[in-house]
């Protein structure tokens, strides 16, 4: 694409024209501007129609104007990765962004565009990490074979199959998940960031970067760039976030379970194995016992988690435990919490931790299952189980109130 076609393929900008286009494009790294050149923006598409007004956006992303470069990101997030949806254009557009996160002008503050956009203050830069990660994660999704039971989403019913994509969805994951070599490239140098919000962007998206498959081997390497500076950082969030990469990525984080912050000992808790998984569960359920200040810890969510801090916890400590008899007396005060429990995401998983292989008429209940049910019988509506009977019906327990009550008679 030519400087005459780019001056009209996106915000003008204050001076505007094919001048500042020029002067934009010209300043960028060799690697971005190759991007702009060999991509036929033309033929792609975003969420909103025909993607020719991307390279205009992808300029104003370096624009003196912090306004404007605020806007060129916010119109990224809507039209090429639009409700976390990727799209034919957003490969290319990924692959832009990693070649100018070294870019001088990613020193600059990022202004939120949207009115919620009301966290800290952050570097372009710092933004950018952020958009790659969501774009990482999009592309991991439903690459798994097998549901991962300690996420907080995970449901019983759910087989983990992906819905059928179409032939342009197809081409759009596929493309993405080819760039994730080249874009962790771009992304790990920032891991030993001296800005923390630099570096706990780029931890979280290498951590759905280096779950694709064939860049494991480079998990030694991150890791170890994470523990360096782990040992230098002070911010909570960037220190959690740290942590909980280590654990995911199966460092020895047992060091790590004793730290003075209890957010930084739960994140490094959270990972598949601990080395001492008995303090790892310790750490767990101590969080849980006050679940309110667990989830105020984190003003926004830790990078690939959504939802309450305490739901991640929660999965993770269950699915740490050897037995329920571990986690029953923090799990029943869950239960109990005044009708304050979330079915799917707190009482459902409890009770198919309590009942792993289901429920056998045949074989006696232990007490802490049949303390876990009386509890149910206690604080679920009078006039029956609501939403906890498609996880009665997974472990094969009656659906009623009445049925459950003669179980315990």
């Amino acid at each position: 694409m030519s400087t005459e076609e780019l001056s009209t393929a996106g915000p003008a900008g204050a001076d505007g024209g094919t001048a500042r286009v020029a002067r934009l494009t010209d300043g960028l790294p060799a690697a971005a501007r190759r991007v702009l050149a060999e991509t036929d923006w033309d033929s792609f598409r975003h969420a909103y129609g025909p993607a020719g007004d991307t390279p205009g956006h992808l300029c104003s992303l370096v624009d003196e104007d912090p306004e404007v470069r605020s806007g060129a990101l916010a119109a990224l997030d809507m039209s090429v990765l639009h409700q976390g949806t990727l799209c034919a254009v957003t490969a290319p557009v990924t692959l832009f962004i990693a070649a100018i996160l070294d870019h001088p002008p990613g020193h600059a503050v990022h202004e939120g565009h949207f009115p919620w956009d009301d966290g800290p203050p952050r570097s372009l830069r710092a933004a950018l990490l952020a958009w790659l990660a969501y774009v990482a994660t999009a592309a991991a999704y439903g690459e798994a074979p097998v549901p991962d039971r300690s996420d907080w989403r995970w449901a019983p019913w759910d087989d983990g199959t992906p819905r059928e994509r179409t032939p342009e969805e197809r081409a759009a994951l596929d493309a993405c998940r080819t760039v994730r070599p080249a874009l962790y490239e771009a992304v790990e140098p920032h891991l030993s960031s001296p800005d923390p919000h630099v570096c706990d962007a780029a931890v979280g998206a290498a951590l759905p970067l280096l779950s694709a498959p064939g860049l494991g081997d480079r998990i030694p390497r991150a890791a170890a760039l994470v523990r360096a500076r782990l040992s230098t950082v002070t911010d909570r969030r960037a220190r959690a976030g740290m942590a909980r990469a280590l654990a995911v990525w199966r460092a020895d984080t047992s060091d790590l379970l004793t730290d003075p912050d209890p957010a930084v000992r739960v994140c490094a808790a959270l990972g598949p194995d601990p080395v001492d998984r008995p303090r790892a569960l310790a750490v767990l359920l101590g969080a849980l016992r006050d679940p309110r200040t667990t989830d105020g810890w984190f003003t926004e969510p830790l990078a690939g988690l959504e939802g309450w801090f305490r739901f991640t916890v929660l999965r993770s400590a269950l699915t740490l435990a050897q037995s329920f008899e571990e986690v029953a007396p923090v799990a029943l005060a869950i239960v109990r919490a005044d009708g304050a429990s979330v079915v799917d995401f707190e009482c459902g998983p409890i009770l198919r931790r309590a009942f792993p292989d289901g429920h056998a008429p045949a074989r006696p209940m232990t007490a802490a299952q049949r303390d876990l049910l009386r509890a149910f019988l206690d604080t679920e509506a009078a006039d029956g189980l609501g939403r906890l009977v498609p996880w009665l019906r997974s472990v094969g327990l009656p659906e009623t109130r009445e049925g459950i009550a003669a179980l315990l008679r």
